[in-house]
């Protein structure tokens, strides 16, 4: 898991993902990055109901559902063609995503795994918004109808992928 997240954070910082003052995932016009956005938000909403509740393998377990499926395994894949195209409107927009995604993952990771995500969130702030645990909990853009139908798209996309994976 702490793999998986540290990789990810390589494969921001190899594509030059860094976090953009005033970032506003709601803004996001691609489907794929308002996608991660109501996903990220989704999950962080079962996450916070777990912790709330001192479910703390529940939270764990969204967590990494979230982090290493949706985020690693489908995200990163997705947006790899965007990040190595011609289209710079679109790579703005997916790196400010990504990095968003990374920061805000971090936040919903610090109750299970503080130093991880406290080195982390150094290496992505340079350490100029002081220490990660002394920051308000996050919270996520209303998910409105027209992402809630590109969501439906999106996991469309990964359930048809995962099923002609699964063909003899």
């Amino acid at each position: 898991f702490v793999t998986k997240l540290w990789n990810a954070s390589r494969y921001a910082e190899m594509n030059e993902c860094k976090l953009v003052a005033g970032f506003d995932p709601a803004s996001c016009k691609m489907t794929v990055n308002r996608w991660i956005v109501g996903a990220l938000a989704g999950a962080a909403a079962n996450i916070t109901v777990a912790l709330d509740a001192f479910k703390f393998n529940e939270a764990a377990d969204a967590l990494y559902h979230f982090t290493w499926g949706t985020f690693c395994d489908w995200y990163v894949e997705f947006t790899k063609p965007i990040l190595t195209g011609a289209d710079e409107a679109a790579k703005a927009e997916t790196r400010a995503t990504t990095a968003w995604v990374l920061a805000q993952t971090a936040h919903l990771l610090h109750p299970i795994m503080p130093f991880v995500t406290e080195v982390l969130w150094r290496e992505w702030t340079g350490g100029r918004d002081g220490l990660l645990m002394s920051q308000a909990w996050p919270t996520f853009p209303e998910v409105t109808s027209e992402t809630r139908l590109q969501m439906q798209i999106m996991d469309w996309v990964v359930h048809c992928i995962s099923e002609i994976r699964k063909a003899p």
